[in-house]
C-alpha cells in the first residue's frame, strides 16, 4: 500500500486548473525550490507585475502581505463601507491572486483611513501586535527574500504605506531573533530571510527609480499562460474593482528597479547566491531525477501519461529526512503541489455541492457528492466522508469519464457554529481586529462551513480529496454558478435604517425585519434604547412558517426631555435562546457572494435643528447613505435618474445633492451642467460633495459656474480644530447656528479632496488643518450665482452622516438651506 495523500481545498468554490499547459507549468514550479513575500498596506498596493512575474517565470511560491485589508477606503461600485468594504477589498485581492499566481495573507491591523504619518498608523494598529503578526507570517511562509512596495522615508504619501515599510524592517530582523514573540514558536519556528528590499517606483511627479538601482524586465511573455506578465498584471490589478483600478494591458519590455535595504549584498538578481533548486534538500538526488525525466516526457496531448512518474515523485518526496525546520517545510510543501498535480493530470473532477446555500444548525441538509475520472488510469473511488460519522458504503472502480454521484441526508449538529467572516466576530477597535486563534493570523478567509472527503487510490497510493460544500445553481443568463454555504441563525433582524434622527419630542416609527432561515420559527422581538427614549412595539410576536419567509414589525420611539444619543439595539427570543444578528449581503459579479452577520442596532440622536424646504433631488454618484440620511430629517428625496435629469422640471425642488463622486461615474452630467446651472441661476441650491481628480476619473467636467480645481488635500484627524473664515456666513447661521461644538464626534476624518485654485467668486467658508500643516481654505465653497448657490465641499459628510454626527446634520442641513440671492 502506497502513502496517503491528502489534497484539501480550504477556499470555498475552489477549482483546479486542469489544462495540459497548466499542469507543465505546475511542474516547472515544481521543480524550483524558492519563495518571496511582498509587503504592503492595502488590497490595490500589490504590484500585480511583479508578483505574475515571481510567480510565473521565476516559478517562485509567491505570496502578498497586506497589512490591513482595506475597510477605510472608499467604494466606487456601491454603498458598503466599514467593515463591508474590507470584505468586498479581501476577495477582490483573492481574485487577483487567483490571476496572477500568487498567495495572500493579512495580518489584523484595521485601515482605519487616511493617515498622514506613520507615528499615527502605529500607535492606532499597536506596533507591536501588528509587528508580531508580520513576524508570525514570515516564520509560517519562510520566504528567501522579502520585498517593500514603500519607503520608510515617506515617499509613498500615505502614512499605512510608511508604517508598512517600516515594520516589514523590524520583521526581517525579528523573524530570525527567538527572543522575539516566543509564544509563536511552539507553532512554528524563526526564520531569516536571506535580504530585503524596496520596490521603487514612479508615480506621477514622485520618481524613486535610479540607473545605479538593481533592475529587471518583468514584461516576457509566457507561452503557458498565452499572456504577457503585463497583461496578467492588468487583469489582475482590474479585480480591484471597488477602487476603480481597472488597467489597460501593459505589452512589451516593463522595467522593476529595487533598492537593497537588509541582507546579503547582490550585484544583479534579487536572489544572487540562493539556492532555488533541489539541492538545497538533502537527499534529494531522486526526486531530482524523476522530475526531470517528467518534464522531458510531458505530453500536452496526453498530460495523464505523467500521472505515474508524478505518484512515484510523492512517495520520493514523503521519504525526504526532515533535517531542519525549512526541509520539512519544503517537503511539505512540494509534496502538497504534486498531490495537485496528480489530481490536474488526470483531469479528475470532485464537487460537493449542496441543495440550498443556507441552512441552520438542526436542519437537514442533502449534499450532492460528484466524482469524475477523465483519463485511462485506473480510480479506485474507497470511501465518500459527508461527516466524521457518515460514509457512503462499498469500494467502486470508476471507469473513464464515468460520473458517480452519491447523495446524502443529513442533519447539521446543533453545535454547528453559525459562519462569519472570522475576523468580525467580535467587537474590534479602530485600529485593529481581536482575532484570539494565533493559528487563524495571516488566513485571508474562513475555511469552508462544511467539507466532503473523497478518498481514492491512484497507482496504488491514496488520496484523500477535501472539498469544501458549496451551493450551484444554473442562471439563465450567467449559466452555472456558485455561491459559498452558509449557516445562519434561525432568524436574523434588520433595522430599516443605519441612524434615526429626532427633532424635538416627537415619536417616529421604525421598522424592522424579521428573517427565518429555517421553518416554523416564531419568538418575539425585543428592543432596547438608552437612556431618555421609550420604545413601544406594536404586536412583538412573530411566526414565520416557510424558510426564507419574511415579517415587518413596526416599532414606536420617542425621545423625552432627557434623551441621550445612543444605540437602539433589537434582539429575538425564539425559545430558550436569544439571537442579536442582522443579514447584510454583499452580492457582485467578480467575487464570490459574501455576507455579513453584525448586531442588529442602529444610532439614536436628538438634535434642535430647524430646516427651510422639503423636496431634494438626490443625482447618486458612486454610492453612499446621504439620500436615505436627508428622509430621516424630513426630507422628501426624489433620485435624479438620468431620464428626470433630461426631462423634470428642477425648479420643484430646494436643493439638489450630488453624491459622492457624482461626476467621476457619471459621464453625462457633463450633458446636463447646462440645465442644473439654469436651475441654480434660478434661485436652486446645487450640492456637490466631493469627486476625485485622478486615475478613477480625471475632472474633465466642469462642476461649478466657476473654476476650481479638485486637489488631493485632506483632513485626516477627525478632531482637527475649525476655523470659521466668514463667522456670518448663511451657511454656518441659516437656519442653524453652528458652532465648533458641531464640529464634535465626528468619525475617521474631516474630509478629503478639497477644492483648490478656487476663483474668486467663490467664498472660502471654513479653514482646517491636520497638526503642523498649512491650513486649507478648500473644504467648503460657496458662490452665487443669480438667484441661487453652488456649493462644492469635501467635508466627509459621507461619512458623519450614516454615524449619527448631529453637528453635520445642522451643517448640512444648513447647505441645503441658503437664502436666495436678490
Amino acid at each position: 500500500m502506497g502513502a496517503m495523500m491528502v489534497v484539501s481545498s480550504w477556499c470555498s468554490g475552489f477549482v483546479l486548473a486542469q489544462s495540459s499547459a497548466s499542469v507543465l507549468l505546475g511542474l516547472q514550479k515544481l521543480n524550483t525550490v524558492g519563495s518571496v513575500l511582498y509587503i504592503a498596506a492595502h488590497p490595490d498596493d500589490e504590484n500585480t507585475r511583479l508578483l505574475s512575474y515571481l510567480a510565473n517565470e521565476r516559478k517562485l511560491r509567491t505570496s502578498y502581505l497586506s497589512i490591513t485589508r482595506g475597510d477605510g477606503g472608499q467604494n466606487l461600485i456601491g454603498k458598503e463601507q466599514g467593515e463591508l468594504l474590507g470584505i468586498i477589498r479581501t476577495n477582490e485581492l483573492l481574485a487577483a491572486r487567483n490571476t496572477d499566481g500568487a498567495e495572500q495573507f493579512f495580518t489584523r491591523a484595521n485601515d482605519f483611513g487616511f493617515s498622514k504619518n506613520p507615528e499615527e498608523t502605529l500607535a492606532f494598529w499597536n506596533k507591536d501586535s501588528t509587528l508580531a503578526d508580520m513576524v508570525w507570517v514570515i516564520r509560517n511562509f519562510k520566504p528567501d527574500v522579502i520585498i517593500n512596495r514603500f519607503p520608510t522615508t515617506g515617499e509613498g504619501g500615505h502614512g499605512h504605506h510608511t508604517a508598512s515599510a517600516i515594520l516589514a524592517l523590524e520583521a526581517f530582523e525579528a523573524a530570525a531573533n527567538p527572543a522575539m514573540f516566543p509564544e509563536q514558536l511552539k507553532y512554528t519556528q524563526v526564520w531569516q530571510a536571506k535580504r530585503l528590499f524596496w520596490n521603487t517606483f514612479n508615480f506621477g511627479t514622485t520618481n524613486t527609480t535610479a540607473n545605479d538601482q538593481l533592475k529587471i524586465d518583468v514584461g516576457g511573455f509566457n507561452p503557458l499562460l498565452g499572456k504577457s506578465y503585463g497583461e496578467v498584471a492588468s487583469e489582475s490589478r482590474s479585480m480591484h474593482k471597488s477602487q476603480g483600478f481597472g488597467t489597460a494591458r501593459q505589452r512589451g519590455e516593463i522595467t522593476e528597479y529595487f533598492k537593497q535595504l537588509k541582507g546579503e549584498p547582490v550585484s544583479k538578481d534579487l536572489f544572487e547566491g540562493i539556492d532555488q533548486s533541489w539541492k538545497r534538500m538533502p537527499q534529494s538526488e531522486a526526486v531530482q531525477q524523476t522530475l526531470s525525466n517528467l518534464l522531458q516526457q510531458f505530453s500536452a496531448a496526453q498530460p495523464s501519461a505523467s500521472v505515474q512518474g508524478l505518484v512515484s515523485l510523492y512517495i520520493q518526496i514523503s521519504a525526504l529526512p526532515e533535517t531542519t525546520p525549512e526541509a520539512a517545510y519544503w517537503k511539505k510543501q512540494k509534496r502538497s503541489e504534486t498531490e495537485r498535480l496528480i489530481v490536474s493530470a488526470m483531469g479528475l473532477w470532485v464537487e460537493a455541492t449542496v441543495s440550498d446555500y443556507t441552512a441552520v444548525a438542526g436542519d437537514s441538509i442533502l449534499l450532492n457528492a460528484q466524482v469524475i475520472n477523465r483519463s485511462t488510469e485506473q480510480v479506485k473511488l474507497e470511501r465518500i466522508t459527508f461527516t466524521a460519522t457518515s460514509d457512503t458504503a462499498p469500494l467502486y472502480l470508476l471507469k473513464p469519464n464515468e460520473l458517480f454521484t452519491a447523495k446524502r441526508t443529513l442533519q447539521l449538529p446543533q453545535s454547528t457554529s453559525t459562519t462569519n467572516p472570522y475576523w468580525l466576530n467580535e467587537k474590534h477597535s479602530l485600529g485593529r481586529y481581536v482575532v484570539q486563534d494565533m493559528q487563524q493570523v495571516g488566513v485571508p478567509i474562513n475555511s469552508p462551513a462544511l467539507e466532503v472527503v473523497f478518498e481514492l487510490t491512484v497507482q496504488g497510493t491514496k488520496l484523500r480529496l477535501t472539498r469544501g460544500v458549496t451551493y450551484k445553481a444554473t442562471d439563465p443568463v450567467k449559466g452555472e454558478v456558485y455561491r459559498p454555504f452558509e449557516v445562519l441563525p434561525p432568524a436574523t433582524v434588520n433595522l430599516s435604517e443605519k441612524v434615526y434622527v429626532f427633532n424635538g419630542t416627537s415619536s417616529k416609527t421604525i421598522q424592522l425585519r424579521i428573517k427565518a432561515h429555517t421553518k416554523n420559527v416564531k419568538g418575539k422581538l425585543m428592543l432596547i434604547a438608552g437612556e431618555g427614549w421609550t420604545v413601544a412595539v406594536n404586536n412583538p410576536d412573530f411566526s414565520l412558517k416557510e424558510k426564507g419567509e419574511e415579517q415587518t414589525i413596526t416599532a414606536t420611539l420617542t425621545p423625552t426631555a432627557k434623551a441621550k444619543d445612543g444605540r437602539l439595539t433589537a434582539a429575538l427570543k425564539i425559545g430558550e435562546n436569544t439571537f442579536t444578528k442582522s443579514l447584510k449581503r454583499i452580492e457582485y459579479d467578480h467575487i464570490p457572494y459574501q455576507f455579513l452577520l453584525s448586531d442588529a442596532e442602529a444610532n439614536v440622536i436628538k438634535i434642535d435643528l430647524k430646516k427651510t424646504g422639503t423636496r431634494i433631488g438626490y443625482i447618486p454618484g458612486a454610492g453612499d447613505e446621504v439620500a436615505a440620511c436627508l428622509k430621516e430629517v424630513g426630507y422628501e428625496v426624489t433620485e435624479l435618474t438620468e431620464d428626470l435629469l433630461a426631462t423634470s422640471d428642477l425648479s420643484v425642488y430646494s436643493a439638489i445633492v450630488c453624491g459622492i463622486r457624482a461626476y467621476n461615474t457619471n459621464e453625462k452630467l457633463q450633458v446636463h451642467y447646462p440645465k442644473l446651472m439654469d436651475y441654480v441661476k434660478g434661485g436652486g441650491n446645487l450640492v456637490a460633495q466631493y469627486n476625485t481628480n485622478n486615475r478613477i476619473g480625471p475632472m474633465l467636467a466642469k462642476l461649478g459656474p466657476y473654476p476650481f480645481t479638485i486637489s488631493r488635500d485632506r483632513v485626516t484627524d477627525e478632531t482637527a480644530p475649525i476655523t470659521f473664515v466668514r463667522p456670518k456666513h448663511p451657511a454656518l447661521n441659516l437656519p442653524n447656528v453652528i458652532s465648533p461644538n458641531d464640529f464634535e464626534g465626528w468619525v475617521q476624518e474631516r474630509g478629503i479632496y478639497f477644492a483648490t485654485e478656487v476663483d474668486s467668486n467663490y467664498t472660502t467658508v471654513l479653514l482646517l488643518n491636520d497638526p503642523k500643516e498649512k491650513p486649507s481654505e478648500g473644504s467648503l465653497i460657496v458662490a452665487p450665482y443669480g438667484k441661487g448657490n453652488f456649493v462644492y465641499t469635501g467635508l466627509a459628510f459621507f461619512r458623519q452622516l450614516p454615524a449619527g454626527v448631529p453637528g453635520a446634520y445642522r451643517l448640512f442641513v444648513n447647505l441645503l438651506s441658503l437664502p436666495k440671492n436678490n
